[in-house]
């Protein structure tokens, strides 16, 4: 009897020995296969559901976790399979911190991994406090969602913990063991290289394709993306942008205040192209802009266009003018030439918005009306400007002179009252040859501001008091 307990006992071994050494080689090809998978990803998510689908195989586990971890904090990125008890399902969307979960503090501080475990190897109930089952946070958890056991490998990313790989088993099951540690660790490693390339691929692609200020694509993605367009066959337009009154901002603002500006024109174009699905909205270079579509009428670009400009004014009475060309018009031509179409079209939009602006004020205009302006729009631009007399002159000026439908302004200043005044800054734009207009000058102390005019504006004692006013208020405010 002894003698065949000893051989079925010896039989036994031997084929959990066998079974050992068929999963030990199960796991070298998934972790092989692997891999080769994670080699082809290109974007987190991808990387993402590799990871959990071989960590499900790798692990023998019931779920595998993919998990970000930033400033302390983890959340779950992707959970596979994905859980269908509602308290897992809460408990993946949920995010922990470490000064709340021990094992995740360990794995950021000892870069090292964890197991717990909440029922033994023959299905029973761990002994509370008991060291070898692990963190008693994590066995508490464990033992609320009915599971057996738990493990965590983290991802190292250039030195530092980036996310973790999370694992568990349902019941019954065994517990994790040394030998699956060592593989989570295997597959972290491998999944640690994939975040890593993904992510430089991904600053590269930022680098070469994106402008830095604005986040939008850059002249050479909306050329390469003008190309595929007329390539395709279907009808393709292309709206070039300027940006009204970048100048001014830049001048009377700051650059930092004209680079907001620019950012602000990138938001219309942002909302104009996911208004046109399919779209490529670009920033060409200084206060240029433009937008490529594909298969889409131009009849609906300029309805977009129109409705995302009425929407979205920009601040600092800037403001976009555009022209659009569409193969729908000019027929087959290449992108360089629907380009150039495009860019006349803004041209002639913007010069009809400066006539239309000159002539906004009519010859009958009541005074007092249009001195009521003047001070809205006045004060409104004093109030912005950045501190000193020259910004605030120079944004009282540029706000006067747009509102009286002039062209050009200037804020000037002398040394002593006998002296010639100089010019401290200019801006606006000369008039148009043949187009009538006037000056306005306002002198206080030892400041003279210049205001364009139109010839069709209203003048008058009410409107210069106006003009007096805000200089008044501009420069003994600064002080």
């Amino acid at each position: 009897m002894m003698g065949d307990v000893t051989r079925r006992s010896s039989a036994a071994q031997g084929a959990r020995a066998d079974n050992r050494s068929a999963a030990r080689l199960v796991g070298v090809r998934a972790l092989a296969l692997a891999a080769h998978r994670l080699d082809r990803c290109r974007s987190i998510d991808e990387v993402a559901h590799v990871a959990t689908s071989t960590g499900v195989e790798v692990l023998d586990a019931g779920n595998v976790a993919f998990c970000r971890i930033d400033q302390d904090t983890c959340r779950t990125v992707v959970v596979e399979p994905p859980p269908v008890d509602p308290r897992a399902v809460w408990m993946a969307r949920a995010s922990y911190r470490a000064d709340d979960r021990p094992a995740l503090r360990a794995l950021i501080r000892d870069r090292a991994s964890w197991v717990a475990h909440a029922r033994t190897v023959h299905d029973e109930p761990t002994v509370p406090d008991d060291p070898d089952a692990g963190d008693p946070v994590e066995v508490d958890m464990l033992r609320e969602l009915d599971l057996a056991s738990a493990l965590a490998a983290p991802l190292l990313v250039n030195g530092s913990v980036w996310g973790q790989l999370y694992a568990v088993r349902g019941r019954p099951g065994l517990p994790f063991r040394v030998d699956d540690i060592a593989r989570a660790e295997v597959l972290a490693a491998l999944v640690a290289g994939a975040v890593a390339r993904v992510d430089l691929e991904a600053q590269v692609r930022h680098l070469v394709a994106d402008d830095p200020l604005t986040g939008l694509a850059n002249r050479r993605i909306a050329d390469a993306e003008a190309e595929a367009a007329l390539e395709s066959g279907h009808e393709t337009c292309i709206v070039m942008c300027d940006v009204d009154g970048l100048k001014r901002v830049n001048d009377e603002l700051g650059h930092d205040t004209g680079d907001d500006l620019l950012r602000s024109v990138a938001d219309v174009l942002g909302r104009a192209a996911a208004a046109l699905p399919g779209s490529t909205a670009a920033r060409i270079g200084g206060d240029e802009f433009c937008l490529v579509t594909v298969g889409r009428r131009r009849a609906e670009v300029a309805d977009v266009m129109a409705s995302m400009i009425a929407a979205f004014p920009l601040p600092h009475g800037a403001a976009i003018s555009y022209g659009i060309a569409s193969t729908a018009v000019t027929g087959s031509v290449s992108a360089r030439h629907l380009f150039r179409q495009a860019d006349t079209a803004q041209y002639k939009a913007k010069r009809a918005r400066a006539r239309a602006l000159r002539s906004m004020v009519p010859a009958a205009a009541d005074p007092a009306v249009t001195a009521e302006r003047v001070l809205v729009a006045g004060t409104a631009a004093i109030v912005a400007a950045q501190s000193g007399v020259v910004p605030r002159l120079c944004a009282f000026a540029a706000a006067a002179t747009e509102t009286l439908g002039g062209s050009a302004w200037a804020v000037l200043t002398r040394r002593s009252p006998a002296e010639p005044p100089s010019a401290v800054a200019r801006g606006g734009s000369p008039a148009e040859i043949g187009v009538e207009s006037s000056t306005a000058v306002v002198m206080h102390d030892l400041w003279q501001v210049e205001i364009g005019m139109s010839a069709t504006a209203a003048t008058g004692e009410v409107v210069a008091t106006s003009l007096d006013a805000l200089a008044a208020v501009a420069i003994l405010g600064a002080r």
